[in-house]
């Protein structure tokens, strides 16, 4: 091959190779570019939303979520569940705090008759800091609070676990305990404790679905506050919604 023509191949790919070289540099940097873009933006997300409302009313909306208000008085207190339960959408204009937390810690409503919504006297189970918490969400006007929101109810994977789902969201679990164990102090009760709804003495007493469904219905209103009370929940829970509580308290212990 003459020296010329052997030169001009080298030189061709040599400038081959430079410009395969700048190409894959080019789509690297094209890559890391995009990829460094998106990932900027998905760290921005929560600082955008972060800091822009009080703890205050943040913990009290999740409170509000937690002891199962929302069940009785409506998303963001606006009512629309029971003629019985009004709606907390102006309570703060209407009450003062000192009143609000009198409401909160010794109940409201018509103890006497089951077949009425009854709010629980929750004065030994709610903290002082968790009243107040609840009275900035009241005072800021029950605003959305992200991720205060009750869990998803499961539907189709049978009642027992339906049930388990619901037995949180109407707050059982907050006087009752995890797994109907029970062990929540209630000083002035006969027994000074809320009672378990598992165990043998519940079985014996509680032995078919019949009586278990008409307890949740009736509540336990044993005496004056600040004895803890189990709310009446007929008029709120729906029949079907009690059959799966009493299929989840049939698994327990």
């Amino acid at each position: 091959m003459p020296a010329a023509v052997a030169e001009a191949v080298i030189v061709m790919l040599v400038l081959g190779l430079m410009f395969v070289a700048a190409f894959a540099g080019w789509v690297v940097g094209h890559s890391r570019r995009h990829t460094r873009t998106v990932t900027a933006v998905g760290a921005l997300a929560p600082s955008t939303s972060s800091g822009t409302i009080d703890p205050h009313v943040a913990a009290g909306g999740h409170d509000f979520v937690q002891f199962a208000c929302v069940q009785c008085h409506g998303l963001q207190g606006r009512g629309g569940v029971s003629p019985d339960v009004p709606a907390l959408t102006n309570v703060a204009k209407a009450f003062t705090p000192a009143r609000l937390r009198s409401i909160i810690d010794h109940g409201l409503g018509e103890s006497k008759n089951p077949t009425k919504p009854y709010m629980p006297v929750w004065g030994e189970v709610i903290s002082k800091q968790q009243v107040s918490d609840l009275i900035a969400y009241l005072g800021a006007g029950l605003p959305s609070v992200p991720t205060a929101e009750a869990a998803p109810i499961p539907i189709g994977q049978g009642l027992a676990v339906e049930g388990a789902a619901l037995y949180v969201r109407y707050g059982c679990i907050n006087c009752h305990g995890p797994n109907g164990l029970g062990g929540v102090s209630n000083p002035l009760s006969p027994d000074k404790s809320i009672p378990p709804l598992s165990g043998v003495a519940f079985r014996k007493q509680f032995n078919t679905d019949a009586k278990i469904i008409a307890v949740i219905r009736s509540g336990s209103v044993i005496g004056r506050a600040p004895i803890v009370s189990m709310p009446h929940w007929g008029g709120i829970i729906p029949d079907d919604q009690l059959k799966a509580l009493a299929a989840y308290l049939k698994t327990l212990k």
